[in-house]
């Protein structure tokens, strides 16, 4: 009983999904409808990518560019390599992957190199570079997975639509570098990575597993109704290949994701309840999504906002602004503020004072051009 319980507190989402499942089935019953309701090719979808995307962290598919990574001598090359690491990755990988990717190396590297005071403030732009990088393409972050496949928009024209706040987000991360390297623009530093190196025995997993990302890239963009098809490719794969790697699938995130398609179907199917929110969401899609966020991640309050909502660019621009203004605004960022405590144990109250103050000066520099953009209907 102690592990449950124990599995819950630190599953904190999860235990929050579940609750609002059960009180969303508690005013409307369950049935049938509901059960067709549910978005199942957004988590078939997420499935894959997961299991693909642990494929690649065992594998090392990265290797090549953690080692570039450990040639750059200049704490200001280093970092925009490991900052725009994050921002172009997370567009392909989702922003926690890349964030899991990249922030053990910056960490390594800088112990290595005697510059731990640099730790906390490149972490945190790592952090807004998974955010904001990860918010072009469809596929970058589970809530732009959720919301392009309701939308009736080509990938080209989402990514159109994406591509200022994501122009304006780097020109500010690379400000924001050299603003903290002001005092020493040309401060060196020495480090190696230590890395797995790759085996001949592992080079048809990796072809294997570069292969499956594509195709999952191919399922998103076409919009195939032959998607079930798909996971199925995936996963008998990955059996055949290394069925050891499915065990470690967040799977906790696929039935959060699942509660929270059934609190979203069941609360709008109540008509009382579903008139109410949309009186209040409706026109005020970017404040809800960012709002909201802040309670229960951007993710779950894009999946719980959407059928309320009936400005889809304020919605998308406000759950992809979300993860500036706290740790709770995204999932990435609880990733990030994980990975950093297990390195520093007992210096999570540092991470979290650093985070707030970088974040929210890139949040009030970003929020209003978000704002503005949100008036552009995604047509």
């Amino acid at each position: 009983m102690k592990k449950v319980l124990g599995f819950f507190k630190k599953e904190m989402m999860l235990t929050l999904s579940l609750a609002a499942a059960a009180v969303a089935l508690a005013i409307t019953p369950f049935s049938m409808e509901r059960l067709l309701q549910i978005d199942w090719r957004t988590l078939g979808t997420l499935l894959m990518m997961l299991c693909v995307l642990e494929g690649f962290k065992k594998e090392n598919i990265f290797r090549p560019l953690l080692r570039l990574a450990a040639r750059l001598k200049r704490m200001t090359s280093l970092s925009l390599f490991l900052i725009f690491g994050v921002f172009f990755t997370s567009m392909f990988v989702t922003n926690d992957v890349s964030l899991i990717i990249f922030v053990p190396l910056t960490i390594l590297l800088f112990r290595q190199g005697g510059k731990e005071r640099y730790i906390l403030p490149v972490l945190t732009l790592e952090n807004i570079a998974a955010v904001r990088g990860s918010l072009l393409t469809p596929f970058g972050s589970p809530q732009n997975l959720f919301l392009f496949g309701q939308a009736n928009i080509s990938a080209g024209r989402f990514m159109l639509h994406m591509l200022p706040l994501c122009a304006l987000s780097a020109v500010l991360l690379i400000a924001f570098v050299f603003v903290l390297y002001r005092k020493e623009p040309k401060e060196e530093i020495s480090a190696q990575a230590q890395d797995a190196p790759w085996t001949k025995e592992g080079k048809a997993r990796r072809i294997v597993y570069i292969a499956l990302f594509l195709l999952i890239i191919a399922v998103i963009v076409t919009r195939t109704a032959l998607w079930p098809w798909a996971v199925a490719l995936v996963v008998g794969a990955i059996l055949v290949m290394d069925r050891k790697l499915l065990a470690q699938v967040d799977y906790v995130l696929i039935v959060t994701f699942l509660c929270f398609f059934v609190f979203s179907s069941s609360v709008a199917a109540h008509p009382d309840i579903s008139a109410l929110l949309k009186r209040a969401v409706a026109g005020r899609e970017y404040w809800w999504a960012i709002g909201l966020s802040q309670l229960i991640s951007n993710v779950p309050a894009t999946i719980v906002l959407y059928p309320f909502s009936q400005n889809f660019a304020g919605l998308i621009y406000g759950a992809d602004t979300a993860g500036l203004c706290s740790l709770i605004g995204s999932l990435a960022s609880v990733i990030n503020y994980r990975i950093y405590v297990r390195a520093y144990p007992g210096n999570g109250g540092k991470f979290i004072k650093t985070f707030t103050l970088i974040s929210w000066a890139f949040f009030l520099l970003v929020v209003v051009p978000g704002l503005l953009l949100s008036r552009w209907p995604f047509v």
